[in-house]
């Protein structure tokens, strides 16, 4: 028996139906309103939308299960398109000393920060980290994401990173969606002061590693001061698009218009922060299918109110993507709705620009824009 819902008397229903690709420059305002809207699932797919008059008078409609929406708005649920989900617990202590003004070397000092991290990680058991992650999920689930992006990074050994990507692999029984990235953040402390060393060998026995396991399926890496070199991040992402990994790049601070000229050329499904985007920037990725993905709440959190020049990147064509970059390091919301308020208020995006990206386009920057993102026929229920 197939399962049949109709969601039914949306007072609005925001489908996003529109052109194929990711949404640019005016394009990003179009929500596809239907007033009055209806939703026809069949086995958790989208077999109908359209004004809900139209949709009751169906025969498949007559036999439907009911969801009374009305006075209610209906979207598409939000795509958290990265976050730093598996942990451990929330380092208040780092981010204290964070507000209070200490840098990174201070907090080490405190017995916090990435080494702090990445024991904390060694010393939970696989159990505690995803009981951890979970109750994360739920949080976001309230707020409305449906689809997640989750990274390792915080692991920094082999044992660790691995760890984190097979919870990754143990939340998949949930129904939320989740696409696991494996994450190159910083050096492990094995090899300090030696990043190509390090490079070669995450690049040579890491990647490969994760590959046969089937543990993620993009990989991505911090390009800025502290991390890695732009040379350095490409060697890197070279590598993992030979072993087939879809590819993401960080670039929190730098206008080095390298960055993006490289991720462009590999085809980088995103390129996030973009903290000092420039024009040039812009103009690279809106010949480009390359997602801008911004994170307002790693910035509202650091209280640094340098947030990412999203009004120039639209109105010279990149497609814009938002997240919360949640973290139990530094970051502790995952709230979707939060992000599309920090946008409107400090990034000048309109409401209808932020729900987009942090919808459609966000679906477009994990590799799911077939599946979610937009309430269209055939993708997924997820509302």
């Amino acid at each position: 028996m197939r399962k049949v819902t109709l969601v039914r008397g949306a007072r609005q229903l925001l489908t996003l139906h529109g052109p194929s690709g990711p949404r640019r420059g005016a394009d990003l305002r179009n929500l596809g309103l239907i007033q009055d809207g209806a939703v026809l699932i069949v086995d958790g797919l989208i077999q109908q939308v359209g004004p809900a008059r139209r949709l009751e008078n169906l025969a498949l409609a007559r036999q439907a299960a009911e969801i009374d929406a009305s006075g209610c708005v209906v979207m598409p649920g939000f795509v958290d398109s990265n976050t730093h989900l598996v942990g451990g617990p929330a380092r208040m202590l780092d981010h204290e000393l964070r507000l209070a003004g200490a840098n990174g070397e201070q907090i080490a000092e405190a017995g916090g920060g990435a080494l702090a991290q990445a024991r904390a990680i060694e010393d939970l058991s696989p159990r505690t980290l995803e009981a951890l992650a979970v109750r994360a999920l739920e949080g976001a689930v309230r707020h409305g994401t449906t689809t997640v992006e989750a990274k390792s990074g915080f692991g920094l050994t082999e044992a660790g990173e691995m760890k984190i990507l097979r919870v990754h692999n143990a939340l998949q029984r949930l129904p939320i969606s989740l696409i696991s990235t494996f994450l190159c953040a910083r050096v492990s402390p094995d090899f300090e002061r030696r990043p190509d060393d390090y490079l070669e060998w995450v690049c040579g026995r890491v990647l490969p590693l994760v590959r046969r396991h089937k543990l993620a399926e993009f990989a991505d890496i911090r390009c800025e001061a502290g991390a890695f070199t732009v040379e350095q991040a490409c060697r890197y992402l070279t590598a993992a698009r030979q072993l087939g990994f879809a590819l993401k790049i960080q670039i929190a601070s730098g206008s080095n218009a390298g960055v993006v000229r490289r991720a462009v050329e590999l085809e980088a499904a995103s390129v996030d922060h973009l903290i000092d985007a420039t024009e040039e920037n812009a103009a690279l990725l809106a010949q480009s299918r390359t997602i801008a993905t911004l994170l307002p709440g790693a910035v509202f959190f650091s209280g640094t109110e340098r947030y990412a020049p999203a009004r120039m990147l639209i109105d010279n064509g990149a497609a814009v993507a938002l997240a919360t970059n949640y973290s139990p390091e530094n970051n502790p919301s995952q709230n979707m709705q939060m992000m599309i308020a920090l946008a409107c208020r400090s990034m000048n995006m309109t409401p209808a620009e932020a729900i987009t990206a942090a919808t459609l386009n966000a679906a477009y920057a994990v590799g799911q824009a077939a599946n979610v993102g937009s309430l269209e026929i055939g993708k997924s229920a997820d509302l």
